[in-house]
């Protein structure tokens, strides 16, 4: 997380919060050290944001501390909530972080649309800890135009290595679908991400190739399930 979006989001909790927040609570909301938030807060409280409190006791924001409104009509914060909620499904363990932030910061402006409701079974969380491969590998080699080398076991569990040049990500209910160009097949071919093994980043990257590709892919997707799996 980007330093400048820890100190919005330490501004945020504590804006929230009903009592004093301490420094270990703040720094297991994000990931990240003790130290860390007491460096955070000291440059909060140079900037002169009304942070009170001290370490071992901890923070609160002092009332009447506001941030611009964000300019959505209650249909478009509705739509916002249901959108972010809907994160949920894909398994994107990154990408439900990043939105439960955004509803936390609509919260904090507006009433929260909880009462639209949105189922949370889909795709089983990304997580590492249980052997799985975080999906913010994918994106961050699509953004990067990045190869990446996957150990991949397709339907048959048969396990196969293959350099992929990714270019998109496809979120269903049941599952994630990676696109990209695969060297071994010399073609485009679809990954569920749940039945890859392990991915790496390599140094090589096919910089000025990512959108081209895409746009091929994207023309021959259109007669292609995108769900049929390499």
């Amino acid at each position: 997380m980007r330093r400048s979006t820890r100190l919005f989001e330490i501004i945020q909790i504590l804006r929230v919060s009903k009592g004093p927040v301490t420094a270990e609570e703040l720094a297991a909301k994000l990931e990240i050290s003790v130290r860390t938030v007491y460096r955070d807060i000291a440059a909060l409280q140079a900037q002169r944001t009304p942070i009170e409190g001290e370490a071992g006791v901890g923070y609160m924001m002092r009332r009447g501390y506001d941030l611009p409104p964000l300019n959505f009509d209650p249909e478009e914060v509705e739509a916002l909530w249901v959108g972010l909620s809907m994160l949920a499904r894909t398994g994107d363990s990154t990408l439900q972080k990043a939105a439960d932030r955004v509803c936390r910061k609509i919260e904090a402006l507006r009433a929260p649309s909880d009462w639209l409701q949105v189922a949370p079974w889909g795709t089983p969380i990304d997580d590492p800890a249980n052997g799985c491969v975080s999906v913010a590998n994918y994106r961050e080699a699509i953004r990067k135009e990045q190869k990446i080398r996957i150990s991949y076991q397709n339907s048959d569990e048969i396990r196969t290595d293959r350099v992929v040049r990714p270019v998109a990500l496809i979120y269903h209910i049941e599952c994630t679908i990676l696109a990209g160009w695969c060297e071994l097949r010399n073609g485009f071919r679809h990954f569920r991400t749940d039945r890859i093994w392990s991915c790496d980043l390599l140094e090589d990257h096919f910089f000025g190739q990512g959108e081209p590709l895409r746009a091929i892919w994207q023309e021959q997707n259109q007669t292609t399930n995108s769900s049929d799996a390499a």
